[in-house]
């Protein structure tokens, strides 16, 4: 499923965002968090204010679609989402009041990874000395190989359109992103929504940075908040579930890399495994669905499918820990029936 194994359709373009990575994690090291980010992990005598923090992962942020299923099920209260990359566009979304069937099928048909990926990245790649023309007439685009509007269109229109701005949907939401301008996060609390999402999603590299405003050129947030548990707290939540879609950091044989563009995948699972481990430290409860094997990038609908049942499995298994966590007494109605097919 990686895409790393030779021969196999599609792993190109996953071999490409590992070198991406690659290069990301060589020029902005292994850090940490500013040291500013804190919060508090002990509960209000009042009712706590609950957050998800929905991590990026690509393809494997599929997995947050059964995460909220599972706790809308389970009738967990959920007052705030901060989601980083691809979880702020779940969140997003959600925060809008898309559903969780809708936002499940959005995965099922690939809608969303084919509106990020518009042109596959080798046809992006070939086309690069084209996208040099116009420095050439002096147009000087922000560095990048895709733009992001098609997205942007794409997510907006996904949008009810009487909740646009962050400012009026159903759930607070913030989205987490990287401020190139000055190195620092910078989180999304007002404003148009899909543009939020576009600009905590544009990797570096592979998508061109958003202009905010005067103060802001900004991209992907997992730069320094891949699951943004601090930022959640330092919005005010007294309780947060932090969800991680990264692949588990297990030891590995020296010949699984021999293999072309398996060093870059690994530097990228320690990368966000060891900045993942500063916030998720700082969490209530994690989720962490097991979605090993599941490329960044994939475009293949078993891979979402797989996710989202990972996302559901896991949070199942965390329900009496959060219950426990938040005095929550067990469900007493029935849980829905699950009428989906199998895969």
């Amino acid at each position: 499923m990686n895409g790393l194994r030779s021969g196999k359709p599609g792993a190109r373009p996953y071999r490409l965002a590992h070198i991406a990575w690659t290069i990301i994690a060589m020029l902005i090291g292994i850090g940490v968090p500013p040291a500013c980010w804190a919060g508090d992990q002990a509960l209000p005598a009042h009712k706590p204010k609950v957050a998800l923090a929905l991590g990026g992962g690509g393809t494997r942020g599929a997995a947050h679609v059964g995460v909220l299923r599972v706790l809308e099920q389970e009738g967990i209260p959920v007052d705030m989402v901060v989601g980083t990359s691809m979880g702020s566009i779940v969140g997003g979304l959600y925060c809008a009041g898309v559903s969780v069937d809708e936002l499940e099928a959005m995965f099922d048909k690939q809608t969303v990874m084919k509106n990020f990926m518009t042109v596959s990245l080798p046809v992006r790649l070939a086309a690069v000395p084209i996208f040099a023309i116009p420095h050439l007439f002096g147009w000087n685009p922000y560095d990048g190989f895709y733009f992001g509007n098609k997205l942007r269109k794409y997510l907006n229109s996904s949008l009810p359109e009487d909740r646009r701005e962050i400012e009026k949907l159903k759930l607070p939401f913030a989205a987490v992103t990287t401020n190139l301008l000055d190195g620092q996060p910078h989180v999304i609390t007002r404003g148009n929504v899909s543009r939020a999402m576009q600009a905590s999603s544009a990797v570096p590299v592979l998508r061109r940075p958003v202009l905010w405003d005067e103060n802001g050129l900004l991209v992907d947030g997992a730069m320094v908040a891949n699951v943004p548990v601090v930022p959640a707290r330092e919005l005010g939540a007294d309780f947060v579930i932090a969800v991680d879609v990264d692949e588990r950091l297990c030891r590995v044989p020296d010949s699984q890399f021999r293999k072309i563009g398996s060093v870059s995948k690994r530097i990228e699972q320690v990368y966000l495994a060891r900045a993942d481990a500063v916030q998720l430290k700082r969490a209530d409860v994690v989720i962490h669905p097991n979605v090993d094997g599941i490329g960044l990038l994939s475009t293949k609908i078993s891979d979402a499918k797989a996710a989202i049942r990972a996302g559901e499995a896991a949070t199942r298994a965390a329900i009496p820990e959060i219950r426990a966590r938040l005095n929550l007494k067990p469900a007493t109605v029935s849980q829905p029936q699950d009428n989906r097919l199998p895969d």
